[in-house]
Formats: structure tokens, C-alpha cells, sequence
């Protein structure tokens, strides 16, 4: 039996570490948690995005304990999202994000049907906002 929870934080690396924190803040409406600060530099930004937290890696910062070829733009991240779809599209379509696909039929983790749409960031990486479908009743 898996004694495992959830996945508590994912990081991703970037070219502009103030530019990723404010496309992340201004589609999801983030919260500073954590910083990592070095003679005034910040090199990792944590933001708190609904009840996941996101680790944000200045490219080149020199942070020893982190993937072997940290590389900008690699990452692909599913949000769960709370609320319907039509919602979801509200917003992506309101922030002027391209859509790549969707909304196409998903399940989630705990194995609900679903409802994703895929985009990516301001450094290429892969973002999915997944939605369950209401009448699965969560």
C-alpha cells in the first residue's frame, strides 16, 4: 500500500523569473510562499495556486539540489480545476491564451470523468486545466 498523499510541489525552470510569476498570478491569482533570495536576487519563487504549489527556478540560478538538465520550457502540469468548463474557457479566452485543444474528454487521478484544455506558458511549457464533469458528483 502506497503511503504517498499527493504531490506537494512541482518546479519548473524559466527564462524570466518575474515574468513567469506574473503570467502564473495574473491567470490563476497566485500566493507568495516561499522565496529563495541571494545577495538580493531572487533564484526560486514558490507560488501557492489554489492547494498545489508551484516552485518557479531562475534559469542559470546555481541552486545545486535540483533535476540534472533543469531546461526551460520541459515541463508538462495538469491543475484540477474547480468549476465548469465554460468557466475555464472564460478565463483562458479573457487572458487572451491560446488554446491548443480542448475541451477533450480526460480522466482524472482519482479516476472521474473529465473535461481538459491544454495551453502553454510564457517559456513553452505544456499546461492542462482539467475540470471533472459535475455529474460524476465531485
Amino acid at each position: 500500500m502506497s503511503r504517498i498523499l499527493a504531490i506537494d510541489h512541482v518546479a519548473i525552470t524559466v527564462a524570466d523569473l518575474a515574468a513567469s510569476c506574473a503570467f502564473y498570478d495574473d491567470l490563476f491569482g497566485t500566493a507568495v510562499v516561499a522565496e529563495h533570495v541571494i545577495d538580493g536576487r531572487v533564484l526560486v519563487r514558490q507560488l501557492a495556486i489554489g492547494g498545489a504549489v508551484l516552485s518557479i527556478h531562475q534559469k542559470g540560478n546555481g541552486v545545486d539540489l535540483v533535476a540534472e538538465r533543469p531546461t526551460v520550457g520541459a515541463a508538462d502540469i495538469c491543475l484540477r480545476w474547480n468549476g465548469s468548463v465554460s468557466d475555464m474557457l472564460d478565463l483562458l479566452e479573457g487572458k487572451n491564451v491560446n488554446i491548443l485543444e480542448g475541451p477533450v474528454a480526460r480522466m482524472t487521478a482519482d479516476r472521474q470523468p473529465g473535461q481538459s484544455v491544454f495551453f502553454r506558458d510564457i517559456d513553452g511549457n505544456l499546461l492542462e486545466l482539467m475540470a471533472a464533469d459535475k455529474a460524476s458528483g465531485r
